[in-house]
């Protein structure tokens, strides 16, 4: 079957980590927004929306870039959702990239506003909206590692694969 998955994710939640492990146990390729970017530079596509359309023609996994909303009329799309405690996000991102707690968070808060306007804008919906997902994982709950196999189970369960 020609499987989708599309990820949303708040920043810092590790949902990039999730999709590249999802990529690597399931064989499929992992888009993101440099991806798409670089795929419009080449002028074949007129917008983001048609590079998306035309990326879900094959087994993928597309991370944000309003990915739910593009395909929601394909019954082959999962979309999933990625939160996590803004504490645990603030520290993955003082981490990852080496800033001290207060820049962290203004990175964090930033990325945030600007997914959210993003998003708004490109469909006139709320962003993080429950009804726009199929599954929502919390990476402090359920910790980063453990996503890609509940994924896994999950899709193994009702046979999509």
């Amino acid at each position: 079957m020609n499987l989708v998955i599309t990820m949303s994710r708040r920043f810092g939640t590790g949902a990039s980590m999730i999709a590249e492990e999802l990529s690597r146990k399931l064989e499929i390729p992992v888009y993101d927004r440099a991806y798409i970017e670089n795929e419009l530079e080449g002028d074949s596509f007129a917008s983001e929306a048609e590079v998306i359309r035309e990326l879900a023609t094959h087994s993928c996994i597309i991370l944000g870039r309003c990915a739910s909303e593009i395909l929601k009329d394909q019954g082959n799309v999962f979309n999933i959702y990625v939160v996590a405690d803004k504490e645990d996000r603030i520290a993955r991102i003082m981490e990852k990239e080496s800033l001290p707690y207060e820049d962290a968070k203004a990175m964090l808060e930033k990325n945030d506003r600007d997914r959210s306007e993003y998003y708004y804008q490109n469909t006139g919906k709320v962003w993080g909206d429950v009804n726009n997902y199929h599954m929502i994982l919390d990476t402090s709950r359920l910790g980063r590692e453990n996503c890609a196999d509940i994924l896994i189970k999950y899709f193994q369960r009702i046979e999509i694969i």
